[in-house]
């Protein structure tokens, strides 16, 4: 028996519920693991409350990563064994599989033998973080040496990956964080600049550091009303990428500048890579590389044990952490 957990309606961490259960054997291209560690998401708590780009059927599981043991694999499985030391990938639907839970089962084509040099809480932190600012910033806009990129949300675990990346392909990363507490810790994570925008004037800041000729890329999980103030610290014909909706408010478009700009605005999620094998091989192997390199380095802020998720989920609603919340089972 396994200890999974559900939930049956849309609500707060408290509609969270632990329920016994027999994880079946793993059916063609599926792989059981014993979990050891669960990395939280923003998207967990968006999909928890079905206000998630996919909607609910329930009763629900959540949770997209995972690291832990192999304990069984499906018969057509080959690249992974039992005994593996694996975490998963953010590929997958919620209404089909989940990572909370003692024992879990994931599709094969999500799981990997993560590096050896990573713990179970590091390795179930990395894959969202790094893979989701690896698919927007190095795939898509193929981030370069000379580039200024504009990371609201730094404190993030993907702006926190955003700002490795953007350091990692040679360009400049300007984080953005509402006050100046954090700004310490952002700029001993690489941030070249890092502008309090409760304390200070974004858009002047952004221009100043970049001589007047604002950002090639805004990498925004935000949206909401500063929004327009993103689209006007872009270079000509700049790109901003939207990946999340912490501001639950409308987003405004700045007709004038954007006519002025022509900026690209795109929204984002981690399925531009991740829907097929090609992509997904290419991102695990540039994020290990870096982590093998030390470019690319996962930032814990605070583990919590499996019992006390609601209060994990809690926390992580409080959008004050520095890196990713991991859950240790």
């Amino acid at each position: 028996m396994s200890r999974t957990i559900k939930f049956a309606k849309a609500g707060g961490p408290e509609v969270l519920e632990f329920v016994d259960r027999q994880v079946p054997t793993p059916g063609p291209s599926e792989v059981r693991i014993k979990v050891k560690a669960i990395g939280l998401n923003r998207a967990e708590s968006m999909w928890r409350n079905d206000k998630y780009v996919e909607r609910v059927t329930y009763p629900a599981g959540l949770g997209y990563e995972a690291a832990g043991t192999v304990d069984a694999v499906g018969k057509d499985v080959t690249e992974i064994a039992v005994g593996d030391a694996v975490s998963t990938l953010p590929a997958f639907s919620l209404n089909r599989y989940s990572s909370y839970g003692e024992v879990v089962l994931m599709p094969a084509h999500v799981v990997v033998k993560h590096p050896k040099s990573l713990s179970f809480t590091e390795a179930a932190s990395v894959w969202m973080m790094f893979i989701t600012a690896y698919g927007a910033l190095v795939v898509d806009a193929q981030v370069k040496k000379g580039d200024f990129v504009v990371i609201p949300a730094a404190s993030s675990s993907v702006g926190l990956a955003a700002i490795q990346i953007a350091n990692y392909a040679g360009a400049t990363p300007i984080a953005l964080t509402r006050t100046s507490d954090k700004k310490k810790q952002l700029l001993e994570v690489g941030a070249a600049h890092v502008i309090a925008t409760q304390d200070q004037d974004m858009v002047a800041e952004v221009m100043r550091v970049t001589n007047g000729k604002g950002a090639r890329i805004a990498f925004d999980p935000v949206g909401g009303p500063n929004f327009p103030k993103l689209i006007s610290v872009l270079a000509d014909q700049g790109i901003i990428y939207i990946y999340g909706a912490l501001s639950e408010g409308g987003t405004p478009i700045p007709v004038l500048d954007m006519i002025a700009k022509m900026p690209i605005v795109k929204g984002y999620s981690v399925r531009r890579i991740m829907g097929d094998e090609a992509g997904r091989s290419a991102a695990v192997k540039y994020i290990v590389k870096g982590l093998a390199s030390g470019a690319l380095k996962p930032v814990i802020d605070r583990t919590f044990k499996f019992d006390d998720m609601a209060e994990a989920h809690r926390y992580l609603e409080t959008s004050g952490q520095f890196g990713k919340i991991v859950v240790t089972v």
